[in-house]
This record gives C-alpha cells, structure tokens and sequence, in this order.
C-alpha cells in the first residue's frame, strides 16, 4: 500500500490547512492551522489549534481535511515528523 504523500514548507500556507510541527522542553507538539481563505467565508481570521502533543496534531490536521476538503501542508523546521505517518516532500520551485 502506497504511503501519503505530505509536502514540506517553510511557512503557512493560504490555500492548505498547515500542520506546524515543533520541538521544545516539553517534546514534539504540532498545532493545525486552518486558513481563512480557504474557508469559504466560514471564517475571518486563520484559526489556529492550541499545541497538542505531535501525534494528536497530525490526526487532528487528518480529520480536519477530510472534513473541510482541503490539502494538509507541513511546516517542521525542528525534524518532528515520523516517517511511518507518510512520505514528506519537498516541492521544487
């Protein structure tokens, strides 16, 4: 079975909900972004989940695509993700 397939960038992202992963004294935690744009006038300002341990985060950003129908972007400058949880890329400009 093929994995996902998840693109890496280096900020949030407009058009995508963004799956902010990072990397503190108190271990690996993500926060989902929903983007405003994206929302199909729903919402005024980008929503932004409290941090939530990374594994919850990445299921949480799961669920929210799938619901919304949007692409899931991830922004992990400190090297969080796992590789059991897709392949993550990077786009060529």
């Amino acid at each position: 079975m093929a994995k996902n397939r998840f693109e890496q960038v280096n900020e949030i992202q407009p058009d995508a909900i963004t799956l902010v992963l990072k990397r503190d004294a108190d271990g690996a935690t993500g926060s989902v972004v929903m983007p405003a744009a994206s929302s199909g006038g729903r919402l005024s300002n980008d929503q932004v989940s409290a941090p939530l341990p990374a594994q919850d985060a990445f299921r949480g950003a799961i669920r929210l695509a799938n619901d919304v129908k949007l692409a899931i972007v991830v922004c992990d400058p400190d090297g969080v993700w796992k590789p059991e949880w897709g392949d993550l890329y990077q786009a060529l400009d």
